[in-house]
């Protein structure tokens, strides 16, 4: 399976949770690291869009694309599985008790969970500390400009 991470090009040939975990995110604490990749680089661009205007987006940002081999344990949350206000902005402490019992258990490397940003798609947490980790991989890194329409 592949997953993709939008990121500043300082950051993008090594995977760490550490970012996530210096103000925490939807789906983390401060404190606990988790990566946030996404199902598709359409999504990979629009989790980090939301963020910005034009003005104020970075020019560096690099798309790596993860190789995830099938046989790491993937652990698959549907919207079912998620409190009523899970897709609220900002974003409710019971999500981030979710992403931070995730890495606790350390039972999956992967987690699939909704996106909030684009509704059917997919983001994918990993769990840096799970065994498995180790086996995936970074198998591209490019440039990745974002198309100005988007911000208009």
């Amino acid at each position: 399976m592949e997953a993709y991470r939008l990121t500043r090009e300082k950051y993008s040939h090594s995977l760490s949770g550490r970012g996530a975990a210096l103000k925490g995110a939807r789906w983390n604490s401060p404190g606990i690291e988790l990566i946030y990749t996404a199902s598709n680089r359409s999504l990979a661009m629009a989790e980090v869009a939301v963020h910005f205007t034009l003005a104020t987006l970075p020019a560096d940002y690099m798309m790596m694309t993860l190789f995830i081999p099938d046989s790491i344990k993937l652990r698959k949350l549907t919207i079912q599985d998620l409190p009523p206000n899970w897709n609220d902005f900002p974003h409710p402490a019971a999500t981030q008790v979710i992403g931070d019992r995730f890495v606790a258990d350390n039972e999956y490397a992967v987690l699939q969970i909704p996106s909030v940003v684009t509704y059917g798609d997919f983001n994918l947490l990993i769990n840096p500390y799970h065994p498995d980790f180790s086996g995936i991989k970074i198998a591209d890194v490019v440039k990745f400009p974002f198309d100005r329409r988007i911000f208009r």
